[in-house]
């Protein structure tokens, strides 16, 4: 009993010490003990560096996924103009702006026609109603006004004061523009025909202005590509103005959104 007693510390005489023998083992208990925390204390650590690494690294993965860009908004391109743009006489689906588009899709190029083309308009009426045409904004413009001005014989300064205008608008608020002739019906006479040619030409000649010196180009002198109202061009002739004003479309769709 003594030596049980020596052996865990207690004196013989029932008071509590710490032999020399009790003291290694407590020693080792406490040691023990202090193993064990220290290496549960060690796996916890790992674990959390574990955690957090992978928590580091998916943080890093989703920082590096390049996200697609955003689609482009389609590139939205007024047309300005009367019966020759309004399509008069023909189908929706063949008329001049519903052509365009699909030729220009067909190019590659996203567009979005807005529709500001009414039969029997002239230049002043086109000028009227160009801030209401414009409301929802451009990036683009195709004017295409004056043949009714000479139809009608309407004075041609009046004609210049009112594309002009339009034009001077159109460059205010930055949207290129591609800007189409026309030539006055002979019977008005040489003067007339002489005045009305000119305001299209001085125009023309604006900086920055892209020029087609006449819409109805390789159309208006070949009888089957015009209706029977002698005046307007029927599907072939719209395809055929579509397909000579496509390079000069194309050029200013490039001015309103460069590459």
């Amino acid at each position: 009993m003594a030596s049980m007693a020596a052996a865990y510390g207690v004196r013989a005489d029932g008071g509590k010490g710490v032999g020399a023998r009790g003291s290694c083992l407590w020693a080792a208990m406490v040691d023990g003990r202090r193993g064990c925390w220290l290496r549960a204390a060690l796996r916890c650590e790992e674990r959390s560096r574990r955690t957090l690494g992978a928590a580091l690294l998916a943080v890093v993965l989703a920082l590096s996924v390049v996200s697609p860009p955003a689609k482009a908004a389609p590139i939205r391109l007024l047309i300005l103009g009367d019966s020759l743009t309004a399509g008069y006489g023909l189908p929706h689906a063949d008329g001049f702006e519903v052509q365009l588009q699909q030729a220009l899709h067909a190019h590659g190029y996203d567009v979005s026609i807005i529709d500001g083309a009414v039969s029997g308009d002239t230049s002043a009426g086109g000028r009227a109603r160009l801030d209401w045409v414009l409301a929802d904004g451009a990036d683009a413009a195709i004017v295409e006004l004056g043949a009714n001005d000479g139809l009608r014989g309407l004075d041609p300064s009046a004609m210049e004061a009112n594309l002009r205008a339009i034009l001077d608008t159109l460059a205010a608020k930055h949207i290129p523009t591609l800007f189409t002739g026309m030539y006055a019906p002979p019977n008005l006479g040489p003067d007339y025909e002489r005045a009305y040619r000119a305001v299209f030409d001085r125009l023309g000649q604006r900086p920055g202005l892209l020029y087609d010196p006449f819409f109805l180009q390789g159309v208006a002198e070949v009888p089957g590509l015009i209706q029977p109202d002698g005046l307007h061009p029927n599907a072939e002739g719209v395809r055929r103005e579509v397909a000579r004003l496509l390079p000069l479309v194309e050029k200013l769709l490039q001015e309103a959104r460069p590459a």
